[in-house]
């Protein structure tokens, strides 16, 4: 025995063992692949599905809070912008995908 090279180890035979082991393999990677699924990427469709339809129900007169935090009420939508009145007089420009909630209707007269 030399003090640098270890000593060789027998490898296991090769039959039920190995076809076992390989299953085994398998199914946890489809187990892994499951809860990846389950546990990040249909939640995270699912919200992204709910943000496209809130953006694409956005009308003039909506009451909206946006990404920056304010509040304010939608004046005119052109394209992908919308313009927001955030109080008489005093009007935004911001991308219709930065809203991120509808506020029911009066509520900013209620603040």
């Amino acid at each position: 025995m030399s003090l640098f090279i270890s000593a060789a180890q027998a490898a296991p035979a090769v039959g039920a063992s190995q076809g076992q082991g390989t299953m085994i393999n398998l199914l946890m990677i489809a187990v892994f692949i499951a809860i990846f699924y389950f546990l990040i990427w249909r939640p995270q469709a699912k919200r992204a599905k709910e943000h496209r339809t809130l953006v694409e129900s956005l009308g003039v007169g909506s009451e909206v809070v946006f990404a920056g935090g304010l509040m304010g009420r939608i004046t005119k939508l052109e394209g992908d912008f919308a313009v927001i009145e955030l109080s008489r007089g005093n009007e935004v420009k911001i991308q219709r995908a930065s809203v991120i909630s509808v506020l029911p209707e009066g509520t900013l007269n209620n603040l």
